[in-house]
Order: C-alpha cells, then structure tokens, then sequence
C-alpha cells in the first residue's frame, strides 16, 4: 500500500455570517490508481485512526483493515484536490547515519574514515534530529542563519513499524513498517566560528548542527509499505537539481544494509512506530563538488518504486546569524 499524510480544502461557517471560508484538515488516506481513499471517513469498524503514526501503532490488525479498505472503497477523492505532506508528520524519533556509502566517505576525503572492510572493523555512525526537520513534498525548505552553504543528499528512509528492542539482524525487518524517500539536506559552513576560541569536537558540532535546521528533512511522498518492496537492497537512486544529475547509486552500495541498521540501533536504543532512519547518502554532494544550492533552486530525489520528492530551496537570508558579534 500507499499510505500519504494530506491537506484538503474544508469549508467552515463563520459565527457573524452565512458565508463559508476555507481552511484546511489534516487526514490520512490510502493512494490507489483512481485517486485517494481517505481513510477516517472509508473506515468501517470503531475508532478509525487519523494519521499514518497512528495506524502503525495499532499494528498490523489494523494495516489488514486497510488492506480491505483498498479492495473494495469506492469513494475516491483525486490526487490534484489535496497536498501531500511527509508521510509522518512528527516522528518521536529521526535517526541518520553518516558514512554509510563508500564512495561518499572516499570524496570526503576519508574525513569519516573507512577500513578495508568497513562491515567487518567498524559499525554505524548514527545522529539523532529534532522532528522539527521534518517537511512534506512540494514544500520550500528556509535557508537557515548560520550558514552560508546548503547541500543536498538523497537518501533511503525507513519507517519503523514496530517497538524493536535488542533485535537481530534477521528479525529486524519484521519491525519494518514500509519505506520513503528522504533528503537529508545539511548546512556545510556554520557562522559560529567569527570570534571563537578553538575547542576540540568544535568541528564535529558544527556539522552537527548543520542537520538540524528547521525543514532540513524533506520526507514523501508516500509511505510504501514493506511487503511493496521485494529488494529494499537493490533499488536505484538519483538525485537532481535544477535537472542536473548530481547523486546516482544504489541502495546495494550501503555498507550497512537496512537490517544490519535497524539491529544495531535497536540495541542502543528503544525503536517505536513512526520513528524514522535515514540510512546514508552516495557519492556527489556538493561538499565534494562546490556545487551548493542556491535560492530558488529545484532538488529532485527519486528511488527505484517509491516514487519522487521535489522541494525548492527558500530565499538566503539577508543577515546571518553571529553569536559572538556584538
């Protein structure tokens, strides 16, 4: 299944007048060929759930009822009368990793460092971000005050179905609700550094805190589930801006695959429904290229079966942010 988080139009009275406006509601609905099945108001047993986060933490009976809902509904509202948003709205948790591709590492400049046999020597390098990142297809992502570069990195994302705690490596995929397309865009330079006292780890925060900006995770467009996904290690990616090709790979270069991620991070730490991990991004980012984004530019990332995400870079700020200027 497809399962999207939208935006419709709904009219509203006012109190002093006749006359209705529009505002918009928030619902969950189920993507099929002939349009959107809205799920709060097709579903046919108690307590319908309101967002996707929601049906998966009711579990797999009620991703069964959705099943049947697919089948046989036949009210439909079309894709073009709603806006897609990210598939989860506000994850508990978002979890990336960093150097999870090899050719990424070696264009860093092996700045992340990488063994012979990075799956045998090492493991995971895993950042937490506020949900706050967190935005849908189609939307702007705001150029933050404290960096003057903005890069881009598509990435696979994989939606926790589940609590997974201590699981193995071959169990961990049934704790899977389904995957989606991420791009985990980061500010390259941050302006703290004017006036600073060197310290040692400044430059692991300053990367650091160049994931954190507001609307600096695109998600979507929808949320395929797992059972959709035959391969998840074999899915072709790319990633464009401006309809240049920047990143082209494949999720079967991920030093970690997506099992060996989801059982190393259930054991440090608890994993819920609707957490989000973004599993690394390949070779191409303009930290590499000197190729940054900039305003108004159009980044599209696509993976082989989950569709595509399109965001546009918002306006450079016209006075960054300087904490230790007077």
């Amino acid at each position: 299944m497809k399962l999207i988080t939208y935006s419709k139009n709904r009219s509203t009275p006012l109190e002093s007048s006749e006359t209705p406006f529009l505002t918009w509601s928030i619902s969950c609905g189920i993507l099929i060929d002939g349009g959107i099945i809205d799920i709060p108001s097709a579903w046919a047993w108690p307590d319908a759930p309101r967002s996707v986060k929601e049906i998966l933490e009711k579990g797999p009976s009620c991703l069964a009822k959705l099943a049947e809902l697919a089948d046989r509904a036949d009210i439909l509202a079309p894709l073009d009368s709603v806006r897609l948003l990210a598939p989860i709205l506000k994850p508990g948790k978002v979890i990336a990793l960093a150097g999870n591709y090899s050719e990424h590492i070696k264009e860093a400049g092996l700045a992340l460092g990488l063994s012979d046999s990075p799956r045998k020597t090492t493991v995971p390098r895993p950042f937490l971000m506020p949900p706050t990142v967190v935005i849908g297809s189609a939307e702007q992502i705001p150029w933050p005050s404290y960096s003057e570069q903005i890069d881009y990195e598509v990435e696979l994302a994989v939606v926790i179905g589940k609590r997974a705690k201590s699981v193995s490596v071959d169990e961990s995929l049934d704790y899977v609700a389904g995957y989606t397309i991420c791009n985990d865009v980061s500010a390259r330079s941050v302006t703290f550094k004017k006036g600073r006292a060197e310290r040692p780890w400044d430059e692991f925060y300053d990367w650091l805190n160049g994931k954190w900006a507001d609307g600096f995770l695109p998600i979507g467009p929808y949320l395929f589930t797992r059972d959709e996904i035959a391969d998840v290690q074999n899915l072709e990616m790319e990633l464009k801006v401006n309809n240049e090709v920047r990143q082209k790979a494949n999720t079967s270069q991920m030093i970690y695959p997506v099992a060996d991620v989801v059982s190393f991070l259930s054991h440090t730490m608890a994993l819920e429904p609707g957490d989000v991990i973004a599993t690394g991004t390949p070779a191409g980012v303009a930290a590499a290229t000197g190729k940054f984004l900039q305003p108004g530019d159009r980044i599209e990332c696509t993976i082989e079966k989950l569709g595509t995400l399109t965001n546009t870079l918002g306006q450079r700020p016209e006075k960054f942010y300087e904490p230790l200027v007077e």
